[in-house]
């Protein structure tokens, strides 16, 4: 116990272009939370460099990587992570607060499909309506990099085929670089750019150079 050494990240090397909208993709395991985690500052790595537009975040301290986390970051995880006691406009406002240069909370929340819903509380919304509550939230903060953990992992198809459109579409329309992790192979048609990931290695870095409406994918 406490001996064995396990990498869960080794010798992952591959480069994402500004603007692209990305799909790391790896069966569970496979070490893709640790590598967003990484490149959003919230784990680091032991050897190796990691740069994002020109700056080596591997060497930031922690007062660094929180800096970066708070303007250059923007989170969605699987399970939405709002406060509860806080409205839908609350917990986008919450956000916001902290940041530089941020969007309006409520035209964000508009952008989303929630113009309607803003003084609701988590348990008056669906699963869905969550989870573009947690987008909104990620978006408000005018990230220069969108990072999404499983994020239609906790919805029914419908729903997360709907949130993986909204994705799409914010790439598209902001210029904004989206990375979304997933075991689900089907959804690499959506991306840019694809990167496998298989026990700890990056296995491949493919680029896509027709992308599929999410519309379009069945799985």
């Amino acid at each position: 116990m406490g001996e064995n050494r396990i990498a869960a990240a080794d010798h992952v090397n591959f480069f994402v272009e500004k603007g692209e909208f990305c799909i790391i993709v790896g069966p569970s395991g496979a070490g893709k939370t640790t590598v967003l985690n990484m490149l959003g500052g919230m784990d680091t790595c032991d050897e190796g460099t990691i740069l994002l537009d020109g700056k080596v975040i591997s060497s930031y301290t922690p007062k660094q990587l929180t800096t970066y986390r708070r303007y250059d970051v923007g989170f969605v995880f699987q399970f939405y992570n709002l406060v509860q006691n806080l409205t839908a406009l609350e917990n986008v406002e919450l956000a916001s607060e902290i940041c530089k240069d941020p969007l309006d909370a409520r035209e964000t929340l508009a952008e989303v499909g929630l113009g309607e819903r803003l003084k609701n509380f988590p348990a008056q919304l669906s699963g869905g309506e969550q989870q573009r509550v947690a987008i909104a939230r990620a978006l408000a903060k005018n990230p220069k990099i969108l990072l999404c953990d499983e994020p239609t992992g906790a919805l029914d198809y419908n729903t997360g085929k709907a949130v993986l459109a909204l994705l799409q579409d914010t790439c598209r329309n902001t210029g904004r670089t989206v990375i979304v992790i997933t075991h689900n192979s089907a959804l690499t048609a959506m991306a840019d750019r694809v990167i496998r990931i298989k026990s700890g290695k990056a296995i491949s870095n493919d680029v896509n150079p027709h992308p599929t409406p999410v519309e379009q994918i069945e799985w």
